[in-house]
């Protein structure tokens, strides 16, 4: 991996990482930082397709040297390591567990695109909003972000929550405020505390336990 790397590109807040349209000639691994994955949509708007964190693969889609099918903006500061995109094949080739790993990855990215459109399309908003906070939670919880009583750092916008769960800012607004009422989640101050996570699993119909360990590309 040492011989694949080729740098590290540190990033500030509101930087487009991977534009969607452009050729990227590289790609990255999350070292530091948070982001968002993105495409845009008619009319200006846009759709949160997932949420970066640290260990994320970012730039890996079906079409590998064709353009960007989706955008990756930085939320917070990022440090990011620095692959060329060209090199994808020969990593294939002389490091095939490796090759494994990155399958694996995309793999898991098809599954929990498969969760989010299910999401979308049959829970109502305080569930899908439920799901959702889990699920980024306890992909938190798994890096060691979580801080015995203050949660995990969670630097998102509302905005950010509403454009990847297909609602208006005003039912994402009233829909936290529902989850916060039932002492489910409480998400203040950049934080995200979550008291009982079978508890909010049970609420909003999500899978019991921790996320699948990822590879570390």
């Amino acid at each position: 991996m040492r011989r694949f790397k080729t740098g590290e590109l540190q990033v500030e807040a509101g930087t487009t990482v991977l534009l969607e349209g452009s050729k990227a000639p590289q790609l990255y691994t999350v070292l530091r930082g948070m982001g968002l994955r993105s495409k845009a949509a008619d009319g200006g708007g846009r759709q949160v397709l997932n949420f970066a964190l640290p260990g994320d693969f970012l730039g890996l889609q079906a079409a590998m040297m064709e353009a960007m099918t989706y955008s990756v903006e930085a939320v917070t500061p990022m440090v990011l390591c620095a692959f060329r995109r060209s090199d994808i094949w020969d990593l294939y080739r002389r490091f095939p567990e490796r090759a494994f790993d990155l399958t694996w990855v995309g793999a898991l990215e098809e599954r929990f695109l498969g969760e989010a459109l299910t999401s979308l399309g049959q829970r109502p908003a305080r569930e899908r909003m439920g799901w959702a906070l889990l699920t980024l939670y306890r992909r938190l919880q798994a890096l060691g972000f979580e801080t015995e009583g203050q949660g995990v750092p969670f630097p998102f916008r509302q905005q950010d929550l509403a454009d990847a769960l297909g609602l208006s800012l005003v039912h994402t607004n009233k829909t936290l405020a529902r989850l916060r009422d039932a002492q489910l989640v409480s998400w203040a101050e950049r934080r995200l505390r979550i008291p009982d996570t079978a508890r909010l699993a049970a609420a909003c119909g999500a899978e019991p336990g921790p996320p699948p360990r990822r590879p570390l590309i």
